[in-house]
């Protein structure tokens, strides 16, 4: 008889520290996937009808995949060992936010003119899963959080934001403006790919 439970058990052991089995969230969608959550948890999102022996198979498929990204997020706790990990406070946001409205929009105008764009009204949020937009009339977005990234970071970002004045989109043509004034964009890529993740999840204490 097919069974369809809440979780199933691992089909592999990941070691001491790990459950032996995975949540199940089932829905009216139509694919399997094993989700990883930033904080070491995963779980499966399935259709309502998938039974758990199809799970357990999917799950064993998907061994290499789940040990290759819990060693990777391992890896990113090390680096982040000395980042401060407390929740940020009300306080503390609005410190941010005082702080970056005094130095984005005075790093913009000093990038514009590189770029060769110009650019409307600059808005300063906080945000848990982007460091900045450009909207397609040129207002520029950016996150308060930025001013916890080092200044070249910053820059980044900035200059970023600004070509997409030139394409709203990430093309090769896009790139290739963005390294015409940041040259060092994939150093700053990698800093927000290795401590990006540890300075958003203080706007949460996760």
């Amino acid at each position: 008889m097919k069974t369809y439970s809440s979780s199933v058990s691992l089909p592999f052991s990941l070691g001491a520290g790990f459950p032996s089995s995975v949540p199940v969230v089932r829905s009216d969608r139509k694919t399997v996937s094993l989700e990883l959550k930033r904080d070491g948890t995963f779980f499966i999102r399935a259709p309502r009808r998938t039974d758990d022996a199809f799970l357990k198979r999917f799950l064993a498929s998907r061994e290499e995949w789940l040990r290759s990204h819990l060693k990777k997020q391992e890896l990113l706790k090390e680096k982040n060992a000395d980042f401060p990990k407390e929740k940020l406070t009300a306080e503390d946001i609005r410190a941010l936010a005082d702080e970056a409205l005094r130095d984005l929009p005075a790093r913009a105008a000093r990038f514009a003119p590189l770029v060769g764009v110009t650019y409307g009204r600059i808005t300063i949020r906080n945000q848990k899963t982007r460091w900045g937009s450009c909207s397609s009339t040129g207002n520029l977005n950016f996150n308060c959080l930025l001013m916890l990234a080092p200044p070249e970071a910053r820059d980044y970002v900035v200059v970023h934001e600004l070509c997409h004045r030139l394409e709203m989109n990430h093309s090769p043509r896009f790139w290739a403006e963005v390294a015409r004034v940041c040259p060092d964009y994939r150093t700053q890529i990698r800093w927000f790919r290795d401590h990006g993740g540890a300075i958003m999840a203080r706007m949460t204490g996760e």
